[in-house]
């Protein structure tokens, strides 16, 4: 039997509040993450949104970790795009190999139980 562990997260980003912003409505682009800059524009891996209470929400994949992370808060097809504002926390896990990768993504899915991700959860 393959014995398969989660990664701890080499990087975590919080919600942040801007100052001075007293609108009730989501920021537009950020969602309150400001410090996407200290995720490497090259590296590869795995993410994972966790809401306040510390439920995961949604993972995923990534060559380029910065720019899909990124793409989840500004697209409209994006698989949480009727749930960004839940997001408070976002871990990511350096993960170079692809195939290595997808196993963990979906070992993570189902290990947690991923809110919405729903392609590959075999727990429902």
């Amino acid at each position: 039997m393959i014995n398969i562990e989660i990664p701890a997260p080499d990087l975590v980003l919080t919600r942040k509040k801007i100052a001075g912003d007293t609108s009730e409505a989501p920021l537009s682009r950020v969602y309150g993450f400001t410090d996407y800059n200290r995720i490497p524009r090259d590296k590869g891996g795995i993410f994972m949104f966790y809401n306040p209470e510390g439920e995961l929400l949604y993972v995923g994949k990534a060559r380029k970790l910065r720019q899909r992370i990124k793409k989840s808060f500004e697209d409209n097809v994006s698989p949480i795009k009727n749930h960004r504002d839940e997001v408070e926390k976002i871990a990511v896990c350096f993960v170079e190999q692809p195939t290595d990768r997808e196993i963990y993504e979906t070992y993570i899915i189902n290990k947690l139980e991923a809110k919405y991700n729903i392609d590959k959860a075999f727990f429902r």
